[in-house]
């Protein structure tokens, strides 16, 4: 039996990759999923072409790397009993639990509108998450391009003013900022609690690295104690900076490709697609690690 090697190219001067040589239809063994995180560790976004995966493998596959998520509450409006997709998959598709294209006034809808805004999953729980893994299962014929913008890069072209001020900076995150900014209000009083605001520093440091990276997210709404207004003008300045083009790699989809990120290195947003075709994109995500408060993030 001849084995596949497992290469990675990438596709962008600072980040991203695409990987070939394995199948993740079947258990991918110990060796690679070492080769595949170190690409993650380097690279932050990986690309997998043509891994045409059931739920139960895209799962099986994610459990190499750790831990699936799992909080008590929801991350989004949707009641359990319309879920679509069964345990550990998050659904990201524009389809209602019987497989109809969701209603364009759907408060479902304008809830997912919030995703075309620039984030990190999962930076509004208490712990926020390592890898996102996004499988393209049905792709709309005209855009739905997925955006990726490296936060390393980006820290590390800031002005020294600017890396001192960020140093030790903490942000608060909620659901409720990054879905009040695109409209949306109508939150009920269980959301409300549910997605009460969390804080994490707004610098990061790569474990497997040393690298710093800025934590963005449109769902940082308030840096602790400034004023709310100066707050988002700064965010809005850091973010302006971080997703220049220099910084980004837009993955333009075919089915089947699955996308690896990780989101303590990266921001991500999905981008307009023509709402009256399916996209079936299904997500399995990592639990990350309590990032340390007031971490020092000068030089």
């Amino acid at each position: 039996m001849v084995t596949m090697a497992l290469e990675i190219t990438e596709l962008h001067p600072t980040f991203a990759g695409e990987v070939s040589g394995v199948d993740l239809t079947k258990p991918i063994g110990a060796e690679k999923a070492a080769t595949i995180e170190a690409g993650m560790d380097r690279l932050g976004v990986l690309v997998f072409r043509g891994q045409a995966i059931s739920d139960e493998q895209q799962i099986a596959f994610t459990r190499n790397f750790g831990e699936l998520e799992n909080y008590n509450t929801s991350g989004t409006v949707r009641k359990r009993e319309d879920n679509r997709l069964g345990p550990g998959m998050a659904d990201l598709s524009n389809l209602t639990k019987d497989g109809k294209i969701i209603s364009a006034d759907d408060r479902v809808w304008f809830f997912k509108l919030g995703d075309r805004l620039w984030h990190s999953d999962s930076s509004f729980r208490p712990v926020p998450a390592k890898y996102s893994l996004l499988s393209g299962r049905t792709v709309p014929g005209w855009g739905g391009n997925t955006e990726f913008a490296d936060m390393r890069a980006a820290y590390d072209a800031l002005d020294d003013r600017t890396k001192e001020e960020v140093a030790g900076l903490v942000c608060e995150h909620s659901l409720l900022y990054s879905r009040q900014a695109v409209g949306f209000n109508d939150f009920t009083p269980e959301e409300i609690s549910n997605f009460q605001p969390v804080r994490h520093p707004l610098v990061r440091v790569q474990r497997a690295t040393g690298r710093k990276s800025l934590f963005l997210s449109a769902h940082a709404g308030v840096i602790v104690g400034w004023s709310v207004p100066e707050s988002r003008a700064f965010l809005r300045d850091l973010t302006e900076h971080a997703t220049r083009p220099e910084f980004v790699y837009s993955h333009s989809w075919r089915q089947h490709d699955l996308v690896v990120w990780d989101n303590r290195t990266t921001i991500h947003r999905a981008r307009r697609f023509d709402r009256n075709e399916v996209r079936d994109m299904r997500r399995t995500t990592l639990g990350g690690e309590v990032p340390i408060v007031g971490v020092s993030a000068g030089g």
